[in-house]
């Protein structure tokens, strides 16, 4: 499998788990119960449908469409979500659990945004780099 081929997996792969992610975040903010925290995952949200944006602007450059995986390690890390939402805490606790959930969202994001924008650079697109920072 060429470098080329490699970069659309791992773009399929990034572009299922935000789509995953903007049907989590509501559920998340839905969820929350300190007023700052529901607000932040409303703006995640937003931030979310524009990263899904530059995604498929990425696959029109390369042309290519954007379907075709599921990403199963977000599938992994929103179950976790999930399961954050059905604890029985106090309110600052189960925020917590909320915030952790985020976090491993946030870092899996970032890996893989990392190695897309990698293997890009190694082949010369420097527009989809762009839209991918």
């Amino acid at each position: 499998m060429a470098l080329q081929d490699v970069l659309i997996d791992e773009l399929r792969d990034m572009y299922s788990a935000e789509n995953q992610l903007v049907k989590a975040l509501p559920k998340l903010a839905k969820g929350a119960k300190n007023a700052e925290l529901k607000q932040g995952f409303k703006d995640h949200l937003e931030e979310t449908k524009g990263q899904v944006l530059r995604l498929r602007q990425v696959f029109e450059q390369l042309g290519k469409k954007p379907t075709g995986k599921h990403c199963k390690g977000m599938e992994g890390v929103i179950e976790e979500g999930a399961e954050a939402l059905e604890e029985d805490l106090d309110a600052a606790s189960f925020d917590s659990g909320l915030i952790g959930a985020a976090l491993r969202t946030e870092h899996y994001e970032i890996a893989g945004y990392h190695a897309c924008i990698a293997m890009a650079k190694a082949l010369g697109h420097t527009e989809a780099v762009e839209l991918l920072k």
